[in-house]
């Protein structure tokens, strides 16, 4: 009988499963829920307010989602990459950022590799080869709070794999560590990016909730982005723009635009003024990001005058940007490096 991944349950589903399938009163579900998510248990010995014979019946029909770490490695900024083995043998990466106010960010993987094929990321290099569960989602975060004995507060699904087209367990893992009875961090402290799949980015939308919705941009015009981001072929920037000007008017929350500078790709003055009129009356925010050199790619960041020149032209626009602080480049911090590092290493 293959067993249930009790950390991938709702806690409505798991009151169902120990009324239903283990004949317990369904209190007993919130007990385990907290356990599993507020807790961060292992095991079901752990679970000392359960009794024995319940704890049996678990562990008889059930498991408990643990990653473990096979890799991990710290620069000096205090920025740590894991990289985490999966129950059939595939590997995920995750990225755990502190910062000085206090903030324990991380920004996990929502699949096993990415089918989008951007060409300047090192993820998209493997190719896609599966989702990864809700559980399994869930567990980057509780995984890094055990190793480092910390509450981590900030969750961005950034890593490895496009969230959107892993929609179901994106959003159940979103709902899971939002739970008031689970870690409970803070929704608008839970960003979610994509590459722009309209249609999900819609169906998004009606969920109302308040996360951080980010768009991975990267050019402004459609010439470019196709070439860069194969989506951009399906859902042009015409059709993208308008899907994230509907999203702020139903969720009333602007919408954040990664845009990866890459020397002499799209950091040009034409570059920055075509992406003034692109986002022109657009509740948004830019978020400038020097790109992390990956070698596979030949894609390099633009000098430091360059990176200034860009931002300043967006500013004098009336447009909120900011340039995100570089982090991890001493420890390959770019999504996809340290697996595809770990595969060569074992091939």
């Amino acid at each position: 009988m293959e067993k249930i991944d009790l950390k991938s349950m709702s806690l409505d589903e798991l009151k169902n499963f120990i009324e239903e399938e283990i004949g317990e009163k369904s209190f007993r579900a919130g007990q385990i829920f907290q356990w599993l998510h507020r807790k961060n248990v292992t095991s079901f010995n752990e679970m000392n307010n359960i009794p024995k014979d319940l704890r049996k019946k678990l562990d008889e029909k059930a498991f408990i989602q643990v990653l473990t770490p096979i890799a991990k490695k710290e620069a000096k900024d205090g920025t740590i990459k894991y990289l985490f083995r999966l129950n059939d043998n595939e590997t995920i990466e995750s990225v755990y950022l502190p910062y000085d106010d206090g903030r324990h960010s991380i920004c996990i993987s929502t699949q096993v590799g990415c089918g989008m094929g951007c060409i300047f990321c090192a993820t998209g290099l493997g190719g896609f080869v599966r989702n990864l569960l809700p559980s399994e989602l869930v567990d980057q975060i509780y995984a890094v709070q055990r190793d480092l004995n910390v509450k981590i507060s900030n969750v961005v699904l950034m890593g490895m794999g496009e969230p959107l087209q892993n929609y179901d367990a994106s959003l159940k893992a979103i709902r899971l560590l939002n739970h008031p009875k689970g870690a409970n961090i803070g929704i608008r402290r839970i960003t979610l990016s994509t590459c722009g799949l309209v249609p999900k980015i819609r169906r998004l939308a009606e969920e109302k909730l308040q996360l951080v919705l980010a768009i991975s941009l990267h050019a402004p015009n459609d010439e470019l982005r196709n070439r860069l981001m194969p989506i951009n072929k399906k859902y042009p920037l015409k059709e993208l723009i308008a899907a994230c000007k509907d999203y702020t008017e139903i969720t009333n929350r602007r919408v954040t635009f990664e845009y990866a500078l890459m020397a002499g790709i799209n950091d040009q003055t034409e570059h920055a003024r075509q992406l003034v009129q692109l986002l022109k009356g657009l509740l948004c925010h830019v978020n400038l990001i020097p790109i992390n050199p990956v070698p596979k790619t030949g894609f390099i960041r633009p000098n430091e005058e360059q990176i200034y020149r860009f931002q300043g032209i967006l500013k004098k626009a009336g447009i909120e940007t900011t340039i995100r602080k570089e982090r991890g480049t001493d420890i390959d911090a770019a999504c996809g490096q340290l697996r595809s590092r770990n595969w060569e290493a074992r091939s």
